[in-house]
C-alpha cells in the first residue's frame, strides 16, 4: 500500500460564509414581506430563491466544518471529507427543482398578468443586489479551488443576476406599466438557474458514483506503469475522486520475477512519483503479484 501525502489544498475558515447565511436572512425575509405586498412573482422567486440559498449556505457552512474539524476514527475512516460533495449535489439539485417550479408559476401569469406595487419591487431589488454583491464578493477567492464553495458562490452570483433583472423588470413596470415583464423575468431567471446549476450537479454526482476523474485517461495510466520493466501486468483497476482534490487509485500489480519485498517497495516508490506528478493522483493502493491465478483484466466486471 502507497500514499503520497504531500500536496497541500487551501483550508476554509468559513468565517465568510456565516456572514453571508445571516445577511441573505435579512435580504430574505425583506424581500418575502414586499413580494407578497406588491404582488410580484418575480420578487417573490427571487425571495424564495434567497431562501433557498439562506438553506444551502447554511448545509455549505456545516459540511466545511464538518470536513474541516472531523478527522478520521475508527468508525469513520475517511472522516467527513465527502461532506461538502453532498452539500454541493444538493445545493445544485434544489436550484434546479426551484428553477422549474419557478418557470410554471410565470408561464401561468403570462396568461393573466396582474398590475405590480413596482416602487417595492424596485427598492427591494436594490437590496438583494447590494447584499448578494457582497456575498459574492467574500466568497469569491474561496470558490476557485472548492465545490461546495463554488456552490454556494453560484447560489449568491444568480441571486444577485436575478436581482438585476427584478430591479430592471420594476422600472419597466413603474414607468411604462409593462407588467407582463415580471413573469417573462421570472422564466429567463429560472433558465439561468438551471444553466448555472447543471454542472455542478453533474460533477458531484461524478463524485458520489465514484466516477473517474473526467481528466484522467485510465488507459495512460496502464501504458506509464508498463513503462516500468520489471512489471508484466496491471489489473483489477480502479480510479475515484474522494472529494474535489484527492483521487485515489487502486491496482493489482504482477511482476515478471518473483522481486523481495524490498524492491517492490522500490517500484512503488516510482509508481507513487508517476502517478502523483503526471496524473495528479496522491493516494494509491498498491497489490504485488507473482504468477496468481487471477482475473487480469484491466476493469473487473463484477
Amino acid at each position: 500500500m502507497s500514499h503520497d501525502h504531500k500536496h497541500h489544498h487551501p483550508k476554509l475558515s468559513g468565517k465568510n460564509l456565516l456572514f453571508t447565511i445571516l445577511l441573505n436572512v435579512g435580504i430574505t425575509v425583506a424581500q418575502l414581506i414586499a413580494g407578497f405586498v406588491s404582488g410580484s412573482l418575480a420578487l417573490l422567486s427571487d425571495a424564495v430563491h434567497n431562501l433557498s440559498d439562506v438553506l444551502a449556505l447554511i448545509i455549505s457552512y456545516v459540511a466545511n466544518r464538518l470536513s474541516n474539524r472531523r478527522k478520521q476514527n475508527l468508525g469513520q475512516t475517511f472522516g467527513y471529507k465527502r461532506a461538502e460533495i453532498i452539500a454541493a449535489f444538493f445545493n445544485a439539485a434544489t436550484l434546479i427543482v426551484i428553477a422549474v417550479f419557478l418557470a410554471i408559476e410565470a408561464i401561468k401569469r403570462l396568461t393573466n398578468p396582474i398590475e405590480i406595487g413596482s416602487n417595492l419591487v424596485i427598492w427591494l431589488a436594490l437590496v438583494g443586489i447590494l447584499g448578494n454583491g457582497l456575498g459574492v464578493l467574500l466568497l469569491k477567492k474561496d470558490a476557485e479551488h472548492n465545490l461546495n464553495m463554488k456552490s454556494a458562490y453560484l447560489h449568491l452570483m444568480t441571486d444577485m443576476l436575478t436581482s438585476v433583472a427584478v430591479l430592471i423588470g420594476g422600472l419597466l413596470m413603474k414607468f411604462h406599466q409593462i407588467y407582463w415583464v415580471d413573469a417573462v423575468l421570472t422564466i429567463i431567471i429560472s433558465v439561468y438557474l438551471i444553466y448555472m446549476s447543471w454542472r455542478i450537479f453533474v460533477d458531484s454526482l461524478k463524485i458520489l458514483m465514484l466516477f473517474a476523474p473526467d481528466h484522467i485517461i485510465i488507459k495512460d495510466v496502464e501504458k506509464a506503469i508498463l513503462e516500468i520493466s520489471k512489471i508484466r501486468n496491471i489489473h483489477h483497476v480502479h480510479v475515484w475522486q474522494l472529494n474535489d482534490h484527492t483521487i485515489h487509485f487502486e491496482a493489482h500489480i504482477e511482476f515478471k520475477k518473483d522481486v523481495k519485498l524490498s524492491e517492490f517497495d522500490i517500484i512503488c516508490a516510482k509508481i507513487e512519483h508517476l502517478l502523483a506528478h503526471k496524473f495528479e493522483i496522491h493516494h494509491s493502493n498498491l497489490q504485488p503479484e507473482f504468477e496468481r491465478d487471477d482475473n487480469k483484466e484491466f476493469i473487473i466486471q463484477d
